[in-house]
């Protein structure tokens, strides 16, 4: 039972049972599927593609990151808790690969009359389904597996702080071309308040990750409470703007 424990505690997903190498495999396939069909299209443009490719290539290589750092057994080197980091990065990849399927079916499926482009529509929208469904799958399967769910998951400051991170990528998305903001001040004051926003939750995140908010010099709750005062103010002049 102890040995169990620890076992549990020291390691992820993959390092505990096969299970966590299929899906690992499976996540691999089905992302990797997903962009090279997409990237297989040069005719298939535009915000909604940038967004979608983005989120399969992304979700790709972190897996591939984890996979390599679990095959290794890497984990134990890093000062953070690794069954928390995987939690969270498979809750983040299922809402990116599931707005990546809506937003693509939205925008593509509709464009095409039934020819083979439409088929190859459909197949990146599915393997991006399944991509969701098996990250799903890997959250509920850590959980059950090791009993490790990061409490910060389930505070309403902390739920907001991942829900601004995930629409502010989503933005990134569909401003990603330079042409449409370059020559207009105000709307490269937007873009650059997007930026620092995401900066200052994406190091509230890394906080919680590596379990440094403890070695803060103030309480980490007043921490994050003047990062939230601080995003309030700059997405209220994008609002003004």
């Amino acid at each position: 039972m102890t040995s169990r424990a620890s076992t549990r505690s020291s390691s992820g997903l993959g390092s505990v049972t096969i299970m966590g190498y299929f899906l690992r495999l499976l996540l691999l396939f089905s992302t990797c599927v997903a962009f090279s069909l997409v990237a297989s299209m040069s005719t298939w443009r535009g915000a909604a593609v940038n967004w979608s490719t983005f989120v399969w290539c992304f979700c790709f290589f972190m897996t591939l990151i984890i996979l390599i750092v679990e095959l290794f057994g890497l984990q134990s080197r890093l000062h953070l808790s690794w069954n928390s980091f995987l939690i969270t990065c498979a809750c983040y990849a299922t809402l990116f690969c599931l707005s990546a399927s809506i937003i693509f079916a939205i925008t593509y499926i509709q464009l095409f009359p039934r020819s083979a482009s439409q088929v190859q529509a459909i197949a990146t929208i599915a393997f991006s389904c399944i991509a969701s469904m098996a990250y799903a799958t890997d959250v509920a399967w850590t959980w059950a597996m090791t009993g490790d769910l990061p409490c910060y998951l389930f505070t309403l400051p902390d739920l907001f702080k991942r829900l601004e991170i995930f629409v502010t990528c989503i933005i990134f998305a569909f401003i990603s071309s330079p042409y449409q903001y370059l020559h207009r001040p105000a709307l490269v004051w937007c873009v650059a308040m997007y930026a620092i926003c995401f900066l200052l939750g994406a190091v509230a995140l890394l906080l919680n990750w590596c379990d440094c908010d403890n070695r803060l010099p103030i309480p980490f709750s007043v921490f994050q409470l003047g990062l939230t005062l601080l995003s309030v103010l700059l997405y209220t002049s994008t609002v003004v703007l």
